[in-house]
């Protein structure tokens, strides 16, 4: 029955959970934006405090590994290696958009045979997305977007699609298919590491910890100062 940390930074929400054998126990969160950095350990020490679970008490620790944010990417990752390395834990990697549709998934009343179309807005109209069906095997692989009236016309032709994740408002405001179902309030979570990283640690498929990065997807571009 593992006991495993996880860490959602690659969008807008900071979010730590812990789980025992895929039971979430305790979430602490925020959707302050550009908080992670300051507020990723707080939330730590406070989740950690609340279920009286002591750092050497847990089995092993997941992050959230992209595509996403890259300031948020690096700072999961840093403090999961940090752990990792202090404890002697193993560290598990999670899709942070097969992590998104699991969350979705788990908190959804869903159409039989739909597809599921996570979001992560990548500025201007593009986006970091793939496609999954309901056993979150991926229908189409992960990619930067850039988001048009003609996007996802081939499968929205054939199969309900539902659109979900901080990237979906804006191609709600582009496309009107009614095949297209989507919810644009819907929020990340770490909540959705849980099942992914449990099948992970089963299968035994741990990070190595010296030579680990997030996925990018991109090259990151400074913004205009």
């Amino acid at each position: 029955m593992p006991l495993i940390f996880h860490i959602e930074t690659a969008t807008d929400v900071c979010s730590v959970c812990i789980a025992e054998d895929g039971k979430l126990l305790g979430t602490e969160e925020t959707s302050i934006k550009n908080s992670h950095a300051s507020m990723l350990h707080v939330l730590t020490d406070k989740l950690l405090k609340r279920l009286g679970i002591a750092y050497n008490r847990l089995d092993a620790f997941a992050v959230s590994m992209g595509p996403g944010s890259y300031t948020g990417l690096r700072i999961g990752v840093a403090a999961a290696k940090g752990f990792c390395f202090a404890l002697n834990k193993p560290l598990i990697a999670v899709p942070t958009l097969e992590a998104i549709t699991a969350h979705f998934i788990s908190r959804t009343e869903t159409l039989p045979e739909a597809l599921f179309c996570p979001m992560i807005d990548a500025r201007r109209m593009e986006v970091y997305t793939a496609v999954f069906n309901q056993h979150l095997e991926m229908v189409a692989p992960v990619s930067a977007t850039i988001l048009d009236p003609n996007s996802f016309l081939d499968i929205l032709a054939e199969r309900t699609v539902y659109f979900f994740g901080d990237g979906a408002p804006k191609f709600s405001q582009i496309i009107s298919h009614k095949n297209a179902i989507f919810f644009n309030k819907f929020s990340t979570s770490s909540a959705g590491l849980i099942n992914p990283a449990l099948r992970a640690w089963k299968a035994g498929k741990f990070c190595d910890l010296a030579y680990f990065e997030p996925f990018y997807l991109k090259d990151f571009v400074s913004g205009a100062k």
